[in-house]
């Protein structure tokens, strides 16, 4: 009898998982695409997710949504611009959350970090830590930035070869975690001259996993609640224990020897005091970006601030690798690419730096950098055309109604619990909202065209309340180090160039045989 019970017990469980999850679009009567899916090919290495969800995107061009299936889980799949918004603006109190597998119970650090919250604690902390990211933040950041950048560019301009070849994602990738490490955690790195650093060590170990910890994080996003029930952390413990320590002792070490220095641990620290408030920008004229989102606070809501513990300074700190290690070695790396194939362009930003350099006696301050207008027009292309988060997700935390404004649609009620997809790489690579969309042409964006571009059409940071708080020090970090390395280098293509790019397949964005290019000093007489 025992035997008969467990064995109903695990075919009950089995079919609450398995069966029940792709029976959903049906039992709705919604349109829907097969369990997997496409998908398949992306979990075997077939094809990139990048290009999978352009052509899931293009499948049903006559539907503002279908049902779908995302690590067999439910989630509706949203085309429509309109409904975009509703979901991400206009009705956020129904989609506050991000799908996230990570959570304090299997990960008590990482767990913590704005990206991974919910509800009112990712409220709190998004109002405790938005003053920390306004322009006049930036700007004291800047030259923290600028000093990594130099650093980089330094380097490279002290080879003796004409031509410096590399590949541009490995290198970007260790100016990103020396931008990370003194803005976020205060330490001053130079990993293109030593990668052997435990900073960037450690840090690749949560930016960059590999091997069994790719397993185990695809693993996570199946089966979250077995990483919860037996605390099995996403990330080594010996990486969080890290990042952990050091914050605790640069915390102890600033508090006892009263060091003020302007990056996200002081900020942190003035956030933990009730000393950070909200500011108004320090010139409302000069825009970060055109790429930047802002805050959409409802200002009729109460800020609340929520009291900062080490481990939550901690958790914060880390996202920047999570969120900003990748996203902007990307952004280089296919910037730098464009850059390389199409000369005309890269010619064209080289005088509006030379210009800006010229004016400002051989510097380049923030105000002058951020209004540099090719530039912003460049960066805003490579982020249309390349989003690294080419895919936004939300998960519905209370029933809502959908209502049919189509004959092949149907009322229906979008349950609490199930996911909601908006496929930002096939919205910007739809031809009726950019033209010719597969041309790299960072015209789109000049003051003159940028009108014509349809609202909620371009989305490289997000949608909403829950849109990227970082938006504008990415920009920064970016323009900061193109301007400064486009002033002394050319960017060429070499015979180990890539040609045609070809996507890699793997989950996130990057290119299947790397980013191989030549940097060619100029004549600087």
């Amino acid at each position: 009898m025992l035997i008969i019970i467990l064995c109903s017990l695990i075919l009950y469980l089995l079919y609450s998982k398995f069966i029940t999850p792709v029976l959903y679009w049906r039992s709705k009567k919604v349109f829907h695409t097969k369990p997997w899916g496409r998908f398949i090919k992306v979990f075997f290495s077939e094809k990139s997710f990048y290009e999978s969800i352009i052509e899931t995107y293009r499948l049903f061009p006559e539907r503002r949504y279908f049902g779908s299936y995302q690590f067999l889980k439910p989630s509706l799949f949203v085309r429509d611009l309109d409904l975009i918004k509703q979901i991400t603006v206009k009705d956020f109190e129904y989609f506050p959350d991000h799908f996230s597998f990570v959570n304090r119970n299997s990960d008590p650090i990482l767990g913590q970090n704005l990206f991974s919250l919910e509800g009112e604690q990712w409220r709190h902390m998004r109002s405790t830590l938005s003053p920390a990211f306004t322009s006049s933040k930036m700007k004291s950041m800047y030259f923290l930035i600028k000093e990594a950048a130099d650093n980089f560019v330094n380097h490279l301009h002290n080879h003796s070869e004409d031509v410096v070849q590399l590949e541009m994602k490995n290198a970007y990738s260790k100016f990103a975690n020396d931008v990370i490490a003194t803005c976020a955690f205060g330490v001053q790195c130079d990993s293109l001259k030593n990668d052997k650093n435990e900073f960037f060590v450690m840090g690749s170990g949560i930016s960059q996993p590999k091997g069994f910890a790719v397993f185990r994080s695809i693993f996570a996003a199946f089966f979250p609640h077995f990483f919860e029930i037996f605390r099995i952390p996403i990330f080594p413990r010996k990486v969080t224990e890290f990042f952990q320590r050091l914050v605790k002792e640069t915390i102890s070490m600033r508090e006892k020897e009263q060091i003020i220095r302007p990056d996200m641990i002081h900020l942190l620290m003035e956030a933990k005091r009730g000393r950070l408030k909200h500011e108004d920008d320090i010139n409302t004229e000069i825009s970060s970006g055109f790429a930047t989102v802002e805050e959409t606070y409802d200002e009729r809501s109460p800020r609340m601030q929520l009291e900062l513990t080490d481990d939550l300074i901690t958790a914060q700190a880390l996202v920047f690798f999570i969120a900003g290690f990748d996203t902007s070695s990307t952004l280089l790396s296919f910037l730098s690419y464009q850059l390389a194939v199409d000369v005309s362009i890269q010619l064209k930003l080289q005088e509006e730096i030379d210009d800006v350099i010229a004016k400002g006696n051989g510097h380049i301050s923030y105000d002058s950098l951020l209004k540099m207008k090719y530039l912003d027009q460049v960066i805003s292309e490579t982020l249309r055309k390349y989003p690294a988060g080419f895919i936004l997700t939300r998960t519905c935390v209370k029933d809502y109604k959908i209502e049919a404004k189509c004959s092949n649609e149907v009322d229906f009620i979008l349950d609490r619990g199930t996911l909601v997809s908006i496929p930002v790489a096939g919205i910007h690579m739809n031809p009726d909202y950019f033209p010719e969309p597969d041309k790299f042409d960072p015209d789109r964006f000049s003051e003159e065209n940028r009108k014509k571009i349809l609202p909620g059409s371009y989305l490289p940071f997000g949608s909403g309340p829950r849109n990227c708080i970082g938006s504008r020090f990415a920009l920064l970090e970016c323009k900061t180090l193109i301007a400064t390395l486009l002033a002394r280098f050319n960017i060429v293509v070499i015979e180990k160039t890539p040609f045609p790019l070809r996507f890699g397949k793997t989950f996130t964005l990057s290119s299947r045989d790397g980013f191989w290019l030549g940097l060619k000093k100029r004549n600087e007489a």
